[in-house]
């Protein structure tokens, strides 16, 4: 899954996200690949697939293979995936002795997708970190300005009072069920690929259990069947992450009516300029918490479009998880990270509203 980028650069620095987005470079995906030949490698020599003069030649390789990157780019382009390319050079920098010893039995779809799982766990841990900051924060604004009165507010009209406290509930308990989520979908979402050619493993000669076992273990991923065209894992994710992006615009939507002027419910300690209007402060923070949620929610729909692989694999569908899959975790992560600064800028004032 090669890196993405939004048509205009520089709106980065809005709606982007650096350290989730660096996850999707190059350089990263081609690390996490060399991890899982060498696991390939270790796992097969274990089972006395190739030996282990072979799987210590790969490691080794592997620690210190550099890439020849118009090469790999244009056997994407023949190919329509990187691993027959990658898989020529690293067979090459292993030398001829032990070149048939690398990627044994394994297909370009274990490749890319255990890599991508290796990945994943970092997004994950980077996901549920961000989420249980945001909680926390949430929780402390509650017990600093929770008496605080509001006016409550259905159908865009005055309602009811109530107190910050009260709204505060409904923007933390969809997250705190998010946050359960997430460590529960871990369980079973981060799981190696080993299928061979069309997922029956019948290449590793009836060792592939074993294999795909010790290279889980190895890689500290869950061992399980292939599931090259059993995309609801991902699919899965994707619904995750569109909820969580979802709930964020939620709380978006809210700040930014809040705060405004004849409101005037929440303070936000920074707000955007106006080039023609310097009185302004605008809500900027929150108005793309909506704009991240909106983003992803249309997005999502066209991921589930990938759940529908034709036989045993489909390069149309896997092709689309991986133009879209990225858009939407770095959209999610920059959700998370504006999110905590919008709520670290606010504190809530009473309701001017009278009812």
């Amino acid at each position: 899954m090669m890196a993405t980028t939004l048509p205009y650069p520089l709106l980065q620095a809005l709606v982007g996200d650096e350290e989730v987005g660096a996850l999707f470079s190059n350089e990263a995906e081609l690390s996490a690949m060399l991890r899982v030949e060498s696991a390939l490698a270790q796992a097969e020599a274990q089972a006395g697939l190739i030996s282990d003069e072979a799987a210590r030649r790969i490691a080794e390789v592997c620690g210190s293979f550099q890439a020849d990157w118009p090469a790999l780019a244009a056997g994407l382009a023949q190919d329509g995936v990187i691993v027959p390319a990658f898989v020529r050079q690293l067979r090459a920098a292993v030398g001829e002795t032990h070149a048939k010893a690398v990627h044994l039995g394994a297909t370009s779809q274990d490749i890319i997708d255990t890599a991508l799982m290796l990945r994943f766990k970092r997004v994950i841990e980077i996901f549920g970190l961000r989420l249980d900051v945001l909680i926390h924060s949430l929780r402390g604004l509650k017990d600093r300005d929770g008496a605080t009165f509001l006016m409550a507010h259905t159908r865009m009209q005055q309602a009811l009072p109530f107190t910050a406290a009260d709204k505060l509930e409904t923007w933390l308990h969809p997250l705190e069920r998010h946050r359960d989520a997430l460590e529960a979908l871990a369980l079973r979402f981060l799981a190696i690929q080993l299928g061979g050619p069309v997922g029956t493993r019948a290449e590793l000669k009836g060792h592939g259990d074993a294999v795909a076992d010790v290279m889980a273990e190895i890689l500290d991923l869950r061992s399980a069947p292939s599931w090259h065209s059993q995309r609801d894992r991902i699919g899965e994710f994707a619904s995750l992450i569109s909820l969580l992006s979802g709930t964020l615009g939620k709380i978006g939507q809210d700040i930014a009516l809040m705060a405004q002027n004849e409101v005037g419910e929440v303070r936000l300690a920074t707000g955007g300029g106006s080039s023609a209007m310097p009185h302004k402060s605008n809500p900027v923070l929150a108005e793309v918490l909506v704009t991240l949620a909106r983003f992803n929610a249309g997005l999502l729909g066209t991921l589930h479009q990938a759940l529908v692989h034709e036989n045993e694999r489909s390069g149309a569908s896997w092709t689309l998880e991986w133009m879209v899959l990225p858009q939407m975790v770095v959209t999610a992560a920059a959700g998370l990270r504006n999110a905590q600064a919008v709520v670290r800028s606010m504190s809530f004032s009473a309701s001017k509203a009278k009812n």
